[in-house]
């Protein structure tokens, strides 16, 4: 939804740094094609960001393996057109295609893990209220239906405990979710500092997006993303916070990764560009139309 994004960015003089954000994660995470590079030798804390082998849930054997001479990347697929045929018109068929989408912990490396709770209640949504206060709230009429599922790397070393967390949500059409990423860049432009909850707080964020064919975007209809600081009661702070969203027809896909004492930016990169790559050509398997 390049036009309606577009409007939203022409509210504010964001776009100049948020195409600066949105290009380094491509550069540093991904190729054109939505494909990670250099994720097993990007230093993250642990092990490298290498994936299992297979793709999301497993839900239907449709994960994305990675080629045996090149660890740490997932296979290539260039951006199809969609199959409106595909869509899901009903809460149960978007459930179904939600969970042949979403990541699990695999997908991002061996040292990752589930965190509890693990998956957020799919009846729910995030609102961020007029005080810059994240809430939950019933589903939208324009959701279909939406998941989190929640990661971390446990602290080692004198490293402090990684947070990840992949959110996919599929609408009824494009028009739908790409109105979800122009929410998310007024959200930004509205409240730079957000509270998580009680003990958690976002600073200073700042982002933008890039429609398919802008610059570097050439594996997203929209590339959202933003960056600030993470504070929290318990991890200390402030540390880095990198939020990215990724669109194909009626879904989303979003990674967001919180950093701790000895963690930096650089290693939040390579997990955000990883799986918001793998659940990318997940959701072009799923739902776009065949070659030939």
């Amino acid at each position: 939804m390049g036009g309606l994004v577009g409007q939203s960015r022409g509210k504010a003089g964001l776009r100049a740094c948020g195409c600066a954000m949105v290009g380094f994660i491509l550069v540093a995470g991904c190729a054109d094609d939505g494909t990670p590079k250099g994720a097993a030798s990007s230093g993250t804390p642990g092990t490298s960001a290498t994936p299992s082998g297979t793709g999301g849930s497993g839900a239907a054997g449709t994960g994305a393996s990675a080629p045996a001479d090149k660890p740490g990347a997932a296979t290539a697929i260039a951006m199809p057109p969609l199959d409106e045929s595909k869509q899901p018109r009903t809460a149960a068929e978007a459930r179904t295609l939600l969970g042949r989408v979403i990541i699990a912990e695999q997908d991002l490396g061996p040292q990752v893990v589930r965190s509890t709770p693990f998956e957020s209640d799919p009846g729910r949504w995030p609102v961020l209220d007029e005080a810059c206060v994240w809430q939950t709230d019933g589903l939208p009429d324009d959701v279909l239906a939406t998941s989190t599922r929640h990661f971390h790397i446990p602290a080692k070393d004198g490293r402090g405990r990684v947070r990840i967390s992949a959110t996919v949500t599929v609408h009824h059409n494009r028009e739908e979710s790409g109105w979800e990423t122009a929410r998310a860049m007024e959200e930004v432009l509205r409240c730079p500092d957000q509270k998580l909850r009680e003990g958690e707080d976002l600073k200073k964020l700042w982002g933008g997006a890039l429609y398919l064919g802008e610059q570097m975007n050439g594996w997203t209809e929209d590339a959202f993303s933003e960056s600030g600081d993470y504070v929290s009661a318990q991890d200390g702070g402030p540390h880095p916070y990198i939020w990215s969203q990724a669109q194909f027809g009626p879904v989303t896909m979003a990674i967001s990764a919180k950093a701790a004492k000895g963690v930096t930016n650089d290693d939040l990169t390579a997990f955000v560009a990883q799986g918001t790559s793998v659940m990318m050509i997940q959701a072009k398997q799923q739902l776009g139309k065949a070659a030939g």
